[in-house]
């Protein structure tokens, strides 16, 4: 077939679908969470880890202090000093910095989300000896989201490894204990019917002793699964009306991250948690620059957002 004749490809033209329909944007409606990821280097190697974190990928390198600060300046003089803060990973104990930007961002008023696998960067004591301050000084305002795939060790070291579901359940036991305030982070990859999984959590949630309702669905989160073979339909702007979806309550709406790129003289913004390495989601190097709308263009964008309902803020 020639190549005039040749059908697009889908995600490829940033305005227009494979269909010839306008595809559909986001505008920025102010800021419910800024993500910092503080590095894609991680302590485990899970199968299907959207953001490919390793103990190797270091294509985004930990962040700093100084790298944070500024973002946070750009906060509080848009009158947005209240929002929610979120840092994602890699693991972010792996950061040098992590207990020192923690302590800023707390100090400052905002809330912290961090989203961690609990195990061994966490539990080393210098981390501990910071998290306990951090707790006994702010600790209505600091969250510990734990990565926990399924409440069976077999499922759950499938994807993370074998004997990894012990030590999330070591940091588990030890957060508990020492009364942070914890969420948890499920996986729905095996097509599990929500309330017996809630229920499964349910049991283990007691077992541990955390101060956690696996009803409530801003604590235990089951995201929907994002694979890069997937085929989701591309989102057009009719898709809002006949989905009954709001473009306000996707990611990009009001949320951003901060990385910071190997090699790059300064950390920049994306336009949200999980397209970190697609330049065409990169939005500047400040929060001003990056508040434009945004084209949902790439499959993520309709497999978890539109149509998976999905949200990495609490």
């Amino acid at each position: 077939m020639p190549d005039t004749e040749r059908t697009p490809q889908k995600f490829t033209d940033p305005h227009i679908t494979a269909k010839g329909e306008t595809r559909a944007s986001v505008a920025y409606t102010g800021t419910k969470t800024l993500w910092f990821n503080t590095g894609t280097l991680c302590n485990i190697e899970c199968v299907n880890c959207y953001i490919e974190s390793s103990p190797r990928n270091d294509r985004l390198v930990y962040l700093t202090l100084e790298d944070v600060k500024p973002y946070l300046d750009e906060l509080e003089a848009a009158s947005e000093g209240g929002c929610e803060i979120g840092f994602t990973g890699g693991e972010p104990f792996m950061a040098p910095e992590i207990i020192p930007i923690l302590k800023e961002t707390l100090k400052r008023g905002f809330t912290a989300l961090v989203l961690t696998n609990a195990m061994q960067p966490m539990m080393r004591p210098h981390i501990k000896g910071g998290l306990m301050d951090l707790n006994e000084r702010f600790g209505d305002r600091l969250t510990l989201r734990v990565s926990l795939d399924h409440y069976t060790a077999r499922l759950h070291d499938e994807e993370r490894g074998m004997g990894s579901f012990g030590l999330t359940v070591m940091g588990l036991t030890w957060l508990a204990e020492n009364k942070f305030r914890v969420d948890l982070a499920g996986r729905t990859m095996w097509d599990e019917e929500e309330p017996a999984a809630r229920a499964g959590y349910a049991e283990l949630i007691e077992q541990i002793g955390l101060d956690l309702d696996p009803a409530d669905t801003t604590r235990l989160v089951l995201f929907p699964e994002m694979k890069d073979d997937g085929d989701p339909p591309e989102i057009t702007t009719d898709c809002w009306g006949i989905l009954n979806v709001s473009p306000d309550d996707q990611m990009c709406a009001s949320q951003r991250m901060v990385v910071r790129r190997k090699g790059a003289e300064r950390a920049s913004v994306v336009a949200c948690t999980l397209l970190p390495y697609d330049l065409q989601f990169e939005l500047g190097n400040t929060l001003e620059e990056s508040r434009g709308s945004v084209q949902l263009n790439h499959p993520y964008c309709a497999s978890f957002c539109v149509l998976g309902g999905g949200s990495c803020s609490a």
